[in-house]
């Protein structure tokens, strides 16, 4: 596969959701600690999101540390721009950030 059509996927998952979770797993088995740290933060601000599973499409993955210049997993987005991954996502989490960000994305119903 060409790097166009790797580089289509990913604006097609960023174009699918305002809030996009590329991640370790699922979010019902994720399969590591930092993606289950986000999702746990993204589901206890009730927020909708699209998770993709990076070990699903090991091309998607590599293509994803050059497409957000971010190196590790997950990847967190909120309208199609990268947020950062657990360390960034918890931070916020915890001042109240995400939820406001979250709600202003229209991922969290009022």
């Amino acid at each position: 596969m060409s790097d166009s059509d790797v580089s289509a996927r990913i604006k097609d998952h960023l174009a699918s959701a305002p809030v996009v979770l590329f991640m370790k797993g699922t979010p019902d088995f994720p399969q590591c600690g930092f993606s289950a740290q986000t999702v746990t933060a993204l589901q206890a601000c009730k927020a909708d999101f699209h998770a993709v599973n990076i070990f699903e499409d090991p091309e998607l993955r590599e293509a994803l540390k050059a497409h957000s210049n971010w190196p590790t997993f997950p990847q967190l987005y909120v309208n199609a721009e990268l947020l950062g991954g657990c360390d960034i996502a918890m931070q916020m989490f915890r001042s109240g950030e995400l939820q406001q960000l979250l709600q202003q994305a229209g991922a969290v119903a009022a």
